[in-house]
């Protein structure tokens, strides 16, 4: 599996409003959806020439200048580095078979639904994953769902999940804090992995920043390699402002 293959993944499962080519470069509407879906990235190689043009489109859609580095894209890196902008949110991509991770959870305590019940947009709230990130799962083409965890009788943890290319691409893994360290984590993969199946994916993958140790430790836990990363680049505050 390519990290290239799980790029796509990642664009087709949470999508922008709009991905736009202009100039050398794909720059994307993200209406307040986070960086995955607000940063901009190269379809070709790029000079500095090229730079102001990607700037200039993000600005215009009331957006700060961001760039996605993916592998292979050193060039650019650099670039972007000589022009003041720095490395913020490294993030890792995990991915594993499906049928090993399909291991049914306890009765009753894990369910597939779409769309998501109030609970989970509650949940996703005290996570910080407010309107504009729903609003790209709602995007996102189908299949897709929605995954709710018990944890007796209080709903514990919600994630969402999309199939693109025969992979099922976790997102937006949420679990409530008095919940934590009682396995909901482990259980939400499994029952993504068991609706993936149902709906013809034999793969699973997932993101997450590498600052992120719980959610890097659960995939790893569970047999997920890690395939790919991916970081953004952004200038300090102070230099925007300036």
């Amino acid at each position: 599996m390519t990290p290239e293959r799980l790029y796509a993944v990642i664009e087709a499962t949470w999508p922008a409003a709009e991905a736009m080519p202009h100039g050398p470069w794909t720059i994307r509407d993200g209406q307040g959806g986070g960086k995955r879906v607000s940063a901009a990235t190269a379809r070709q190689p790029v000079t500095a020439a090229d730079l102001p043009v990607a700037e200039d489109a993000m600005q215009a859609l009331g957006q700060t200048p961001l760039f996605m580095i993916r592998a292979g894209e050193s060039a650019l890196d650099a670039l972007l580095e000589g022009y003041g902008y720095q490395v913020i949110d490294p993030v890792n991509i995990y991915a594993g078979a499906a049928a090993p991770l399909a291991v049914a959870p306890p009765q009753a305590t894990a369910f597939a639904l779409w769309e998501p019940l109030a609970i989970q947009l509650d949940i996703w709230a005290e996570g910080g994953i407010g309107p504009a990130r729903i609003e790209v799962m709602r995007r996102a083409s189908f299949p897709k769902t929605a995954i709710l965890l018990r944890d007796g009788q209080r709903a514990a943890a919600t994630a969402f999940c999309a199939i693109h290319d025969g992979i099922a691409m976790i997102h937006a893994l949420e679990v409530r804090a008095p919940c934590r360290r009682r396995g909901m984590g482990r259980n939400a993969v499994a029952q993504a992995a068991i609706w993936a199946q149902a709906n013809g994916a034999d793969r699973v993958a997932a993101v997450c920043t590498r600052a992120n140790t719980g959610a890097n430790a659960l995939y790893a836990s569970l047999g997920m390699a890690c395939v790919g990363q991916y970081h953004y680049r952004i200038k300090p505050e102070e230099e925007r402002a300036a």
